[in-house]
């Protein structure tokens, strides 16, 4: 993935021996280093985990409910098309 990015920081972490011993078998299965593996596991989980906030959930009457309010007309506000009738300092 980042292989090609040049590496400056660096994050050290301890974990048991099993564990690594994990981390080094699951990176032996993929060709790579364990510090790629690791580098690759966690980016993985962290951009799903930062999609995922950013995903609005909706029942059925709810998705009815915003779509209708996109496709409603739009309102009037008075107060905004003053504002937009009214010169700019680019004018």
């Amino acid at each position: 993935m980042a292989g090609t990015a040049q590496r400056s920081d660096k994050i050290d972490i301890r974990i048991s021996p099993s564990a690594k011993r994990i981390l080094q078998e699951a990176a032996r299965e993929q060709h790579t280093t364990i510090s790629q593996f690791v580098i690759d596991s966690a980016l993985s989980t962290a951009r799903e985990l930062l999609i995922e906030r950013s995903r609005i959930g909706l029942d059925t009457e709810q998705w009815r409910t915003f779509v209708a309010a996109l496709d409603a007309p739009p309102q009037r506000h008075d107060r905004m098309e003053r504002l937009l009738r009214e010169p700019t300092i680019l004018d």
